[in-house]
């Protein structure tokens, strides 16, 4: 078997940072989706992320899908569809009683380190892992690929998946032409503003953020490396898909000044929109998913993408290597988008839907929905969309070394 190093200093920061108030612990209605810290950072020490070393690309595995009418899926926390009740997954039964496959639904990934954590050991091993179907952030989806532990999926099982891939989601650098992978639900970063404490002043911009006096003392950025300096970056006019190390640096001691200047209040996870509505917080780098609901519960709340544009990512559908129905899994990701049933799914979790054509189905189940750019972004937005690029193992580690000084974790 072979064996990896676990994560450097750096990055094991910055892994516990997200799992307990980061985008690892983004609400899903009122729940965490990161799990017991305690746990989870010894899962860190033991196991680790491996490096990248070999390329995409499994051997075949036995696929028992039309013996076994079956699907395992792993997702995060209060991520699906759930009746009022609480007793019924709408989406998934409808999809067992279309195509008589059962669907073992699972809500075992509290953290994309923890889970990985969990199958590594199989992986490592080429042993099935149980799953047929999971769920992960980009950058650990693109980290799994190139370790050859995902397999390739059969685009003649996917026909509306290829067809209603939403443009914007359709090439990232680390899965060109979603080879692997599909997007479950994207995930936009924006700046939030409460108008009352701006005084009914608007705030449109990074460079509001870190050097308007009138806000100095109540702004907040986030504790993610990839959302606060990327968002910096555009705000200079460069492009976090070819950040390098003058511009990653540059884009540090420009946050640095702020801090210094006492103009960021703190570096925070989601906890920010306690702050936000508190007015603690003026103004700060949001996450779009948090903003639906607190906009529902805070009139004065306010968000904006800005000019110079936004950071986004994806959480991603992926098949482990060796599962034992792959037929399924894809028949399962090809169910999700539907327009019509990815609306269901839409109108419940409120992000970023990954799925083209999927508005006048929305719109049938709530207008104010539909029209809302937070889940459905209008090709203004889509103009604005960046992605950080993917860093190898070194530049993670040394990225990560200086974010953790810079907000002092």
């Amino acid at each position: 078997m072979e064996q990896f190093e676990p994560l450097s200093p750096p990055l094991r920061a910055a892994t516990i940072r997200s799992m307990t108030n980061g985008r690892g612990a983004l609400a899903r209605r009122s729940l965490l989706r990161a799990g017991a810290l305690g746990a989870v950072a010894a899962g860190l020490t033991a196991c680790g992320i491996p490096a990248a070393g070999r390329q995409g690309g499994t051997t075949a595995s036995t696929d028992h899908s039309a013996q076994e009418k079956v699907v395992n899926f792993s997702n995060w926390t209060e991520y699906v569809d759930v009746s009022d009740d609480g007793k019924h997954r709408p989406t998934l039964e409808a999809f067992t009683r279309r195509t008589g496959i059962q669907v073992k639904y699972t809500e075992d990934i509290n953290d994309n380190i923890e889970f990985f954590g969990k199958i590594k050991p199989q992986l490592s091993a080429g042993q099935d892992t149980g799953r047929d179907l999971m769920v992960l952030t980009d950058w650990l989806a693109g980290r799994m690929i190139r370790l050859g532990w995902v397999q390739k999926l059969d685009s003649a099982n996917l026909p509306h998946a290829y067809a209603n891939l939403e443009q914007r989601f359709r090439s990232p650098d680390w899965d060109p032409g979603r080879a692997y992978s599909y997007p479950w639900q994207g995930i936009a970063t924006c700046i939030a503003y409460n108008k009352k404490a701006t005084g009914g002043r608007k705030v449109t911009s990074i460079s509001q953020l870190l050097e308007d006096n009138s806000l100095k003392g109540k702004v907040a950025m986030l504790s993610e490396m990839r959302d606060s300096v990327g968002m910096t970056l555009l705000d200079m006019g460069e492009k976090p898909e070819s950040v390098d190390d003058d511009t990653y640096d540059a884009a540090i001691a420009r946050i640095q000044k702020a801090v210094d200047s006492q103009q960021i209040r703190k570096f925070t996870g989601n906890d920010y929109t306690d702050g936000l509505s508190k007015g603690d917080i003026a103004a700060c780098v949001a996450w779009a998913g948090d903003l639906v609901q607190l906009r529902l519960d805070d009139p004065d709340i306010e968000y904006v993408f800005p000019d110079a544009g936004f950071m986004s990512s994806t959480d991603n559908l992926l098949i482990p290597d060796k599962a034992r129905h792959k037929t399924n899994a894809e028949r399962l990701i090809d169910y999700y988008y539907e327009p019509a049933v990815a609306a269901q799914l839409s109108a419940y979790i409120n992000y970023v839907c990954p799925v083209a054509g999927v508005k006048p189905y929305l719109a049938k189940i709530d207008p104010s929905l539909a029209a809302n750019p937070l889940i459905l972004p209008d090709a203004t937005m889509d103009a604005k969309t960046h992605s950080f690029r993917s860093l190898s193992d070194a530049e993670d580690t040394r990225y990560e070394a200086k974010f953790s000084k810079l907000i002092g974790a």
